[in-house]
């Protein structure tokens, strides 16, 4: 009975090949279905990127022409600036060439005011030797008509020993013994103070009376050779026409001895240096015949003796 029943439910055969056929039906449906969407969107895809794509060639294109754009613009600049650099160079090499032109014209100018000062130099030099050696003829001049006047006046009886106070008189000229630490320009201007000058020795008598009052320092005396070496001068102008040097003298040793002093152990001259400082120098000026003798009172250098006019 059992079986029986079975039998009884079971599909009959048509039926399950219809319902077969159905199912591949709907899968083929389904599997076209599919397939139209696959397409479908492959096709949207295609689309999709074909528009990227163009959108990205259209992008690139635009940047390729800016690109190309700047680049011109960039080697329109570079040109300008190699022009502009050019220029520039071009007025360095100008400014240059005007610096060398100033450079030669300062040089030249420079030269030409060498030229100038050195010529105002020499006239200058020249004009003060000329005042110089004027000054000195003028004094030993005047000197001349002193002794002229004091020859005249001891022709006439007169006695023409008269010196200033501290001065001592020898020959008819007055010295004074200076006893303080100088240098040779020092004594030289102490002495024009003093209305005299650095002393000059003319003779045997006058070395020997110095030597006996000098007591025994060494003492600047007025001959020096600061003009041309070798040539030794005297303060009154007069060459060296006596002289007592010591063995060995005048040495100018380390070529800077130009002044002369008298050594007070010996009494014998000796060139030294003209910055050393001296204890004693010595000066002279011309005795006065009288007081109340105006002409008989001129010096060396056209000065009264202090105290007398």
């Amino acid at each position: 009975m059992e079986e029986r029943s079975y039998v009884e439910f079971e599909d009959p055969p048509r039926k399950r090949c219809c319902r077969r056929g159905t199912q591949l039906i709907l899968l083929g449906l389904v599997t076209a279905s599919i397939w139209a969407v696959l397409l479908t969107l492959l096709i949207l895809w295609r689309w999709d990127t074909a528009q990227s794509l163009k959108q990205l060639e259209q992008s690139a294109l635009r940047n390729v022409s800016q690109v190309s754009k700047d680049l011109e613009r960039h080697k329109s600049d570079q040109m300008a600036q190699k022009t502009q650099a050019a220029q520039m160079l071009k007025n360095i090499e100008n400014v240059e060439a005007e610096q060398k032109g100033m450079k030669f014209h300062e040089s030249e100018l420079s030269r030409y005011l060498e030229g100038l000062g050195a010529d105002l130099s020499n006239l200058k030099s020249k004009s003060l030797n000329e005042r110089r050696a004027d000054s000195d003829s003028l004094e030993r001049l005047q000197e001349e008509v002193a002794k002229l006047w004091m020859e005249l006046k001891m022709l006439n009886g007169s006695t023409c020993n008269t010196c200033p106070e501290k001065w001592i008189n020898f020959q008819r000229k007055c010295y004074y013994f200076g006893d303080s630490a100088q240098m040779w320009l020092q004594a030289k201007y102490t002495c024009e103070d003093l209305h005299g000058r650095l002393v000059s020795i003319h003779s045997s008598e006058e070395q020997e009376f110095l030597r006996r009052h000098i007591h025994r320092k060494d003492s600047w005396i007025g001959l020096q050779d600061l003009d041309i070496e070798g040539e030794f001068i005297w303060s009154d102008g007069s060459p060296m026409d006596y002289s007592n040097w010591r063995p060995g003298e005048p040495n100018d040793q380390d070529q800077g001895e130009n002044c002369v002093m008298i050594l007070g152990s010996s009494g014998q001259w000796n060139d030294a240096f003209c910055r050393s400082q001296l204890e004693g120098w010595v000066c002279e000026q011309l005795a006065t015949c009288s007081l109340n003798s105006p002409t008989c009172h001129i010096l060396p250098t056209g000065r009264t003796p202090a105290g007398q006019a």
